[in-house]
């Protein structure tokens, strides 16, 4: 599920704020059915720029995405593993990175604790990279990215981009609406720094 490792657990002094992030429809184009080719990989608008501001910040930026097309069998996690390093290699040409990119391969009938709603993604990034969830964000465009951030303990937003929260799957309200990724990191900034931004 984990496409990066860290094996050193800080202790509680050290650990860091984070961002986690969906990838449909917040930092990647939305696609007609599946994203299962490399080569479609699209960034969003901004998305990049916006990650690049947020670690600048000292946030991690961790990805969190369902990919129950693998657990449907419409492609593998071969497939997925190239789709993620495509789209590694785009931001990386945008000057930024991710600090780790966290995926559920199982379907909905296979009530996996990772696949969101659940947390189960955001818990183990945050045992793993050091994170304090009480201090972090889930930026999503569906209910369910939603739900999975406030069963976590994060402040939660959406975006409009994607399903913009018309999926309907929970009934979670999110913290903070915003336009997309790039408001949402403006968002997330301005309220760090004590502004008061309540609306992106």
């Amino acid at each position: 599920m984990n496409e990066k490792v860290v094996s050193e657990h800080p202790s509680p002094i050290t650990m860091g704020k984070a961002v986690f992030l969906d990838r449909d429809g917040v930092v990647t184009e939305q696609v007609e059915g599946y994203l299962d080719d490399p080569e479609s990989v699209e960034l969003l608008p901004g998305a990049a720029a916006a990650i690049r501001r947020l670690r600048e910040a000292g946030f991690k930026v961790v990805m969190v995405t369902n990919q129950a097309g693998v657990g449907y069998g419409h492609f593998t996690e071969e497939t997925l593993a190239k789709i993620h390093i495509r789209l590694v290699e785009k931001l990386s040409q945008e000057g930024t990175e991710l600090d780790g990119i966290y995926y559920c391969p199982h379907t909905p009938d296979d009530n996996c604790p990772c696949r969101k709603p659940s947390p189960g993604m955001l818990l183990r990034a945050a045992e793993e990279l050091g994170i304090d969830l009480s201090r972090s964000y889930m930026v999503g465009d569906m209910t369910t990215d939603i739900e999975a951030g406030k069963r976590a303990g994060c402040f939660t937003v959406l975006v409009r981009t994607g399903f913009g929260g018309s999926d309907a799957r929970s009934d979670s309200e999110p913290d903070a609406v915003c336009e997309d990724l790039a408001s949402a990191a403006d968002f997330i900034l301005e309220r760090e720094s004590g502004g008061g931004m309540r609306d992106g």
